[in-house]
């Protein structure tokens, strides 16, 4: 997976004192995307070790509510295929910091049901999600 961008201090993607992590690809092409250049699956770094110890030592921060996932599309099957993993670790190291995700597709219709965003991981990283939006 690629991530276009790691924003250690956001407020604009809810509610507190964020990380949030932009990640790469986007099959659903929606017209007016504010960032059609993350549609691309190899758009901006890949996401490595680095990446998640460097998202570790942000969450660690007192003042940090939180991490953020969008993109791109987060509930694109490669890229859920990453997430889930890191989501877990996310939960397991800090249980009182809440998960948010921003989708692109309908949660009753397409992540429930049958649609192209459904993976083995799909029910599994919902879980792990607090907020969706």
């Amino acid at each position: 997976m690629y991530y276009g961008n790691l924003k250690k201090c956001d407020i604009a993607n809810g509610i507190g004192v964020r990380v949030t992590l932009f990640v790469s690809g986007c099959t659903n092409h929606c017209p007016d995307c504010f960032q059609p250049q993350t549609w691309d699956f190899h758009y901006g770094k890949p996401f490595t070790d680095d990446t998640r110890a460097e998202i570790f030592a942000e969450l660690d921060k007192p003042y940090i509510n939180g991490l953020t996932v969008l993109g791109g599309e987060p509930f694109e099957p490669e890229n859920q295929r990453v997430l889930l993993p890191f989501l877990k670790k996310v939960r397991e190291r800090f249980p009182k910091k809440n998960i948010w995700c921003y989708t692109g597709y309908l949660f009753d219709k397409e992540l429930l049901g049958e649609s192209r965003a459904r993976c083995e991981c799909t029910d599994e990283m919902l879980s792990l999600i607090d907020v969706l939006v």
